[in-house]
């Protein structure tokens, strides 16, 4: 089963992503560190996010080893990602990737913006996962602050506005996609009702085309 997680920044859809793999025993991977990844080489070499020639080289030659850098969750490394994420050769570059994992066998969940609609509209599972933006820039600094990073709220916020400006193109939910608004959930409440939805899922399914519950 390919469980399709999509959806804002800081909606709280990677934190439910990571949880609904450990529940099933599938494999996790949060799309966005890819960007990040790619952003943040940009970065360390010296580039800027509208090099996009260079940026789709090194999108190009992705490393899986990236995904371990230090710095991969700062600010900044969001920021670039939001920035190189509106590069079609870079998404492209990224795409094979994301479409190779999801397809595993067994099974994946995938979280991001199009995996829904574009990495895997096959998947039998898919959650729009989204929150009011107020809520969503005081979870991003708490998350900040506890790592011990210096920001101003307002600033994350600013910050969010823009990353959903930049995102909105590729991030539109799939026709199918079950909506779960976590502005006033805990987490609890989130995967509860995420579990619900995939246990239906399996359920139509096993009964309509003989494809394994997860």
């Amino acid at each position: 089963m390919i469980i399709a997680v999509d959806g804002p920044a800081a909606s709280g859809k990677g934190s439910l992503a990571a949880r609904l793999a450990a529940h099933y025993g599938l494999p996790h991977l949060d799309t966005g560190l890819l960007y990040r990844a790619v952003g943040l080489r940009v970065r360390l070499e010296g580039l800027r996010a509208n090099d996009t020639d260079a940026a789709i080289s090194i999108a190009e030659s992705f490393d899986p080893a990236w995904l371990h850098h230090p710095e991969l969750r700062n600010r900044e490394a969001g920021a670039m990602a939001s920035a190189i994420a509106v590069i079609p050769g870079v998404r492209k570059a990224l795409r094979d990737y994301q479409q190779h994992f999801a397809m595993q066998e067994g099974g994946a969940v995938l979280d991001g913006r199009d995996i829904g609609t574009v990495i895997a509209p096959m998947a039998e599972v898919k959650l729009w996962v989204t929150a009011d933006a107020a809520v969503r820039a005081g979870r991003r600094f708490r998350e900040l602050v506890a790592r011990g990073q210096h920001v101003s709220e307002a600033d994350i916020l600013a910050d969010l506005m823009r990353r959903d400006a930049n995102d909105a193109p590729n991030m539109v939910p799939a026709a199918d996609a079950v909506t779960i608004d976590t502005s006033a959930m805990d987490l609890n409440a989130v995967f509860a009702r995420a579990v619900a939805i995939v246990e239906e899922r399996a359920r139509a399914a096993l009964a309509g085309d003989g494809v394994p519950s997860c």
